[in-house]
């Protein structure tokens, strides 16, 4: 009886051991679930890879209309899966005889998930979600090149004006990422800009910088663009408009992408895909 009286006591005014709240349901909410973070490497609602861009990663961005992510990302895939065989003459691992052959359910389902699962580790493309709209990006590696490779794409489309794609708009090419401050840019600019402008014996070059910045409010523009006129040394102009060579700078959150493009970088209207489909002068 006393250890009975001893324990109610310990209980609140019309609470009894049945229904007082569990330590669980108090930590946790009404629910009694606990809030987990997506984990690492899992799906996220736009199909994408719940990693982070990191210092020394490679790829393309590409923009989208909002709340177009998802489907974005899915022509992407098929956009850059059959320049990435057109260009490097990348094949499906599956031998050319085995692909008529029928083949039962199970085993078919067995294959499906093996593919899968290699796409995500070996995959020449890894979508990682980003925390904006309209935006998404795509990790690449070797052999792809973002820079050469999305300019390919750009020029094709340019000549053809065959519209292949409904969601992407504009594609941007990142040859290298560093950490988004002082030490990361000066080591970014010297490893991007090295092949372009410090050649021994490499002619003048006129040039230009275009920062974009995204989520990131610590660095400003016209430091960055000072900084990377510095690294690009003396002998060279810069010109605004009559460029040859064009420095791209993407600047998310604690990162910062560098790549150099070509001086047809402007006609090929900003590698906007939605805008080269359009033949001059006509309407969407």
């Amino acid at each position: 009886m006393a250890e009975e009286s001893t324990n109610k006591r310990k209980l609140g005014d019309g609470e009894t051991s049945s229904n007082r709240p569990s330590k669980k349901t108090a930590k946790h909410g009404s629910s009694g679930k606990k809030q987990w973070r997506t984990p690492q490497g899992t799906q996220t609602q736009h199909g994408a890879e719940n990693h982070r861009i990191e210092a020394g990663d490679v790829g393309i961005f590409a923009t989208c209309n909002m709340k177009q992510e998802r489907k974005c990302i899915a022509e992407l895939r098929d956009l850059f899966d059959e320049y990435a065989q057109q260009i490097y003459n990348i094949r499906d691992d599956e031998p050319a005889g085995d692909r008529d052959t029928p083949k039962d359910i199970s085993a078919e389902i067995a294959n499906e998930l093996e593919r899968i699962k290699s796409s995500k580790t070996d995959g020449l493309f890894t979508n990682i979600k980003l925390d904006v709209e309209c935006v998404v990006f795509m990790k690449t590696r070797e052999p792809v090149e973002p820079v050469s490779f999305v300019h390919q794409i750009c020029k094709d489309a340019a000549v053809s004006h065959r519209k292949q794609n409904r969601f992407i708009k504009k594609l941007m090419p990142v040859t290298l990422f560093a950490k988004a401050n002082e030490k990361g840019l000066d080591e970014i600019s010297q490893k991007v800009l090295a092949p372009h402008f410090h050649r021994e014996g490499a002619a003048s070059k006129k040039f230009a910088i275009r920062p974009n910045f995204r989520n990131h409010t610590v660095m400003k523009r016209n430091d960055v663009i000072k900084r990377i006129a510095a690294a690009v040394g003396p002998g060279h102009a810069v010109d605004l408009k009559n460029y040859d060579l064009l420095i791209l700078v993407e600047v998310y959150e604690n990162v910062l992408g560098m790549s150099v493009v070509g001086a047809d970088y402007d006609q090929l209207k900003r590698y906007n895909l939605a805008e080269l489909y359009q033949p001059e002068g006509e309407d969407e």
